[in-house]
């Protein structure tokens, strides 16, 4: 006897199931219920080339997971950013303190990223985008979803890796360095990345869905307002921080993979502090106030209006500062290697951080970092007490215990404390 399959044709609030032949089937899937005397019928059609879950449901693929080539994503991030022009960075007046601390960390990644704290409407997140146009060019393997180093095994997925020990050809490119924003709003799988089970089960096969860890791999993580940021993904990008590793475990699965990031952070303070074991993962902290003086207010308000009016013009009138900016940027990168740290300074540094009780090392290594990445950036190949003095606030001030009866500002503490270690006369403009 021939199967068949009913179809279910409405008609008012009745239904009529007519028999059809299986061999007259259309190539589509159907499910659909009907009621007859109290009994719940399932008409479940299917297409041998789709897969169907346990529900019978047909599984799609995310599109958003297909692969792009160079060309491709190029062209997607010229869209991108044509549609929104971003704030030329030399164009942004004062703030040289946070200014100051986002192009050290350009210049070396290993500072640890930037915490910036300060009022609201004072710039922190316009400043923070507009290093978009700065950031240096990188080789990473194309079409790999982790900006894998073609040439550090440390920073390859293991995918990468295996090839590379085979000795498979693998394509290189060369990209910009990427800035991905991580949202308040955003779940643990967006940002860590997620597992499909069914398809690990099935095909047996770890199907991994990068989040935006992986993105942010060799790159920038900017968090604004990381102090409203939720509890478990603080602790998500302190463990990620920590290692240089996202590890991510669903039903006895493990997929691990590279995530080296700049972490840069913006808030307000009146909005709540920062948790301290999170504080401590930013290399530098830089405070941002309002600007009192009524010229560069009018100065402020009048560019931001001739870039709210034309932002191509207003950027093409920053261009060449810009590309100087870069250029020197690249010239500091290219130079840091051959810095050096004198050591009676890195001895005076370590004084410094004892004397203020700055638990950990933490405070040592980065102090020592900046002031290199400084010097390299003034084009020096040695370290001055001068450039200790510009960035040991920045990297000691979110370090230091907190007294609730102190009313001095801790980075003057570390001002303080630093002229007397270096017997270093502080300047009259500080």
């Amino acid at each position: 006897m021939e199967a068949a399959s009913a179809t279910y044709f409405p008609s008012t609030s009745t239904g009529l199931l007519l028999p059809r032949p299986a061999s007259s089937h259309r190539s589509v899937s159907l499910a659909c219920s009907c009621f007859i005397q109290g009994s719940k019928l399932r008409i479940d059609r299917r297409v041998p080339s789709l897969r169907y879950n346990s529900l019978g449901l047909p599984v799609v693929k995310n599109a958003a997971s297909t692969a792009l080539s160079p060309e491709q994503a190029s062209t997607k991030t010229i869209s991108k950013e044509s549609q929104r022009p971003v704030y030329p960075f030399t164009a942004i007046v004062g703030q040289e303190e946070m200014k100051l601390c986002l192009l050290l960390n350009v210049i070396d990644p290993k500072i640890g990223g930037v915490m910036i704290m300060g009022d609201r409407g004072t710039g922190k997140s316009t400043t923070v985008r507009s290093l978009v146009d700065l950031l240096p060019e990188i080789r990473v393997v194309s079409a790999d979803p982790f900006n894998s180093d073609p040439d550090d095994p440390e920073l390859m997925s293991e995918e990468v890796r295996m090839k590379v020990q085979e000795g498979i050809s693998i394509p290189v490119s060369t990209t910009k360095i990427t800035m991905v924003d991580l949202p308040l709003g955003a779940t643990e799988d967006r940002v860590c990345g997620t597992i499909d089970i069914e398809k690990a089960l099935t095909e047996g096969v770890k199907a991994f869905e990068p989040g935006l860890l992986a993105k942010a791999n060799r790159g920038i993580l900017y968090v604004d307002e990381v102090n409203l940021l939720d509890d478990h993904l603080v602790d998500v990008l302190l463990d990620s921080a920590a290692s240089g590793w996202n590890t991510v475990e669903r039903e006895g699965i493990s997929i691990s993979h590279p995530a080296r990031f700049i972490l840069i952070g913006s808030g307000n303070p009146e909005e709540g502090e920062l948790r301290p074991q999170l504080l401590d993962r930013f290399g530098m902290h830089a405070q941002v106030g309002t600007v009192r003086d009524a010229e560069l207010r009018v100065k402020i308000v009048e560019e931001r209006a001739r870039f709210d009016q034309d932002p191509k013009s207003f950027r093409e009138s920053y261009r060449e500062e810009q590309e100087k900016l870069q250029n020197q940027i690249s010239l500091a990168r290219t130079l840091l290697p051959k810095v050096k740290v004198p050591h009676d300074i890195r001895v005076k540094v370590s004084q410094v951080c004892s004397d203020l009780n700055v638990d950990g090392l933490r405070g040592d290594i980065v102090s020592n970092r900046a002031a290199k990445a400084l010097a390299a950036l003034r084009g020096r190949e040695e370290v001055t007490a001068e450039d200790v003095y510009t960035v040991i606030p920045n990297c000691l001030r979110h370090r230091l215990r907190k007294d609730p009866l102190e009313s001095i500002d801790s980075g003057l503490l570390v001002v303080e404390k630093f002229c007397e270690v270096f017997g270093y006369a502080r300047p009259a403009s500080s």
